[in-house]
């Protein structure tokens, strides 16, 4: 087994030398390949020329300096690519995982393809930080059906198999367990320590929560309708529209049996209305079949993915 350690780091001076000096032990005392990468994303302090230091001297170490900042999700992703190991560990670079940990992933790892930590005594403030991740955490595990304590913890590992069939943008990297589950990816969870953050600023604010339930919506809707858009579009229109025809039958029934005067009724608005509305979502879901169709047959991606193949080959 050989491992790879991904690192995203912005504006971590205060951290980074440290954070090195508490990997190398635990690596070299796994008896394992390894390689770590870090990933300076855009970082405005010294950063990356501490990175470079780092590596002149340690040849187990590779750095990515991407040109801008674009986010710890674009961070891990080309971590990810230039990833070689059979296992793929991941972490923040603020010292708050414990590197200690790692050998408890892979040690799951035996058993399992991916393996999220859970900062169950976590260090940070309760009102800014822990309660919203408490909620986030409970609707995620529920909108998604994968369940876990802590979707937010950095600190993973997975399988090259798993990881290379991902396509990451947003905030989806806290998402990947939910949406390795579609692979039938087998996932365990193991407490990990979590230290209090020390030096350097945080990252994460509100508008960062914001953004991850806009993404937790894209993961439901590609979890569950990514191959069959219609039947997330198709009932609300078929809804839409009944409710439109019967409130237009009742209308035109009243004005054929009564007389009623039925031109400037709110009602013959509403029930116009829905039957548009009716037919603009059953038109939508028509329009992703058809796109989902172009890209599954240009793009060649498969509807199914095969864990092992059983018995003689071609010979």
């Amino acid at each position: 087994m050989t491992i790879s350690v991904v690192v995203p780091l912005y504006n971590e001076e205060e951290n980074v030398r440290e954070l090195h000096s508490r990997l190398k032990p635990v690596l070299d005392s796994i008896d394992e390949a390894y390689e770590i990468i870090f990933i300076d994303d855009g970082s405005t302090d010294k950063t990356l020329s501490l990175l470079q230091e780092i590596q002149a001297q340690d040849d187990t170490v590779t750095v990515l300096s991407l040109r801008r900042n674009f986010g710890q999700t674009a961070a891990f992703a080309a971590g990810f690519d230039y990833s070689r190991g059979d296992v793929i560990v991941t972490m923040d670079g603020d010292l708050q995982n414990d590197p200690n940990d790692i050998p408890k992933l892979l040690e799951l790892m035996k058993d399992h393809d991916l393996v999220s930590g859970w900062r169950k005594r976590r260090k940070d403030p309760f009102l800014s930080r822990r309660l919203p991740s408490i909620i986030a955490n409970s609707l995620i595990s529920k909108v998604t059906g994968v369940n876990l304590h802590d979707y937010g913890c950095s600190l993973k590992a997975y399988r090259r198999d798993v990881i290379k069939n991902l396509k990451l943008y947003g905030e989806m990297h806290r998402f990947i367990p939910a949406v390795a589950s579609w692979y039938g990816v087998r996932i365990a969870e193991v407490e990990t320590t979590h230290h209090p953050r020390l030096r350097g600023k945080s990252k994460y604010g509100i508008s960062r929560t914001m953004k991850v339930v806009l993404d937790l919506i894209t993961v439901k809707f590609l979890q569950s309708f990514s191959t069959k858009p219609l039947q997330f579009f198709g009932p609300i229109g078929l809804m839409s529209g009944l409710f439109g025809f019967l409130i237009s039958l009742y209308l035109t029934l009243e004005k054929i049996f009564s007389g009623t005067d039925i031109g400037g009724r709110p009602l013959l608005l509403l029930g116009a209305l829905l039957i548009i509305v009716g037919i603009q979502f059953i038109g939508m879901g028509l329009l992703g079949e058809m796109m989902v169709r172009v890209y599954h047959e240009t793009q060649k991606k498969p509807i199914y993915v095969i864990k092992k193949v059983i018995g003689p080959g071609i010979k």
